[in-house]
């Protein structure tokens, strides 16, 4: 299964033209990442200790991000953006808590949903603005890169394990 998505179109000479192309290159990354596992291996815990996570609880936590800096990106287009602290551990447990339980297709869908609405607000800004760019950190781009390499180890070690077992 491919890794490309549908997203909006991307205006000509964006201001944030290198932040896009990075965005789309770190989610179609993990899409090949997460698409090359099944649905037992999806949903297995061992991905992060400690708290104990799959990578549908991975998926789940950068939606909840995506979906927050859709708000904000929306907030600062309306002129409505309050400059402030993010509690960002405080953020993270509300929306470990939202989702938890929530079945595998909730999940995707709700991640998908939120970047596509993330990127929707973020090409119609017609400025640099650096609430903005870090929003779109916070949840795109940097926000993958995070978590990239300890996904592609834990494939990694899935597909191994699965390849023990199927011998």
């Amino acid at each position: 299964m491919g890794a490309s998505t549908t997203t909006p179109s991307v205006p000509v000479g964006h201001p944030f033209d290198a932040e896009i192309e990075d965005e789309r290159a770190g989610w179609d990354e993990l899409l090949e990442l997460i698409h090359s596992l099944d649905p037992v291996e999806i949903a297995r815990p061992g991905y992060y200790r400690d708290p104990d996570w799959s990578v549908a609880d991975l998926v789940a936590h950068l939606g909840m991000w995506l979906a927050e800096a859709g708000i904000q990106l929306e907030r600062i287009q309306a002129g409505t953006y309050e400059r402030g602290d993010v509690d960002i551990d405080a953020l993270n447990a509300e929306f470990r808590s939202g989702m938890r339980g929530q079945p595998w297709s909730v999940v995707f869908t709700q991640a998908q949903a939120s970047r596509y609405r993330m990127l929707e607000v973020w090409y119609a800004l017609p400025l640099r603005d650096e609430a903005a760019a870090w929003w779109v950190a916070k949840a795109g781009a940097h926000h993958y890169h995070e978590h990239l390499g300890r996904l592609r180890s834990w494939v990694a070690y899935l597909q191994r394990d699965r390849d023990r077992h199927q011998a």
